[in-house]
């Protein structure tokens, strides 16, 4: 499975961008979805996820209230609406998938099996 993201760019602050997760084709209907994110200097660090069976939902604390993940009706895309962007949201984002992650452990990047290659977003101030 070959994962792209898209949408990232250039934004200023308090702007709200969409990223969108596409798997080559494939429907994300049994798969679980994260976004993580890797600053310059920093680890890779989970964003959201939603889970494959009820897409449930999970944020980081940094984001929550201003992140949402979300599938699109189809399940071929997983979209993360971002808003209210700041300054230390900037980071190349990810996106991953994996059909067989418990609930539990979807905040952690080595649980999935797939990941897209990345999209730059910069925030400026």
């Amino acid at each position: 499975v070959q994962l792209q993201a898209s949408g990232g760019g250039l934004v200023q602050a308090g702007g709200s961008p969409r990223l969108s997760c596409a798997a080559s084709g494939r429907s994300f209907r049994s798969w679980s979805v994260g976004w993580f994110r890797q600053a310059p200097g920093k680890e890779r660090e989970f964003v959201a996820a939603i889970f494959r069976s009820g897409g449930s939902t999970k944020y980081a604390v940094s984001v929550k209230g201003r992140f949402t993940i979300s599938r699109a009706n189809d399940y071929f895309m997983v979209n993360l609406q971002m808003n209210s962007l700041k300054p230390e949201d900037t980071a190349v984002y990810y996106c991953a998938a994996s059909q067989s992650i418990i609930y539990s452990a979807l905040e952690d990047p080595d649980q999935y099996g797939y990941w897209g290659p990345g999209t730059q977003v910069t925030v400026s101030s």
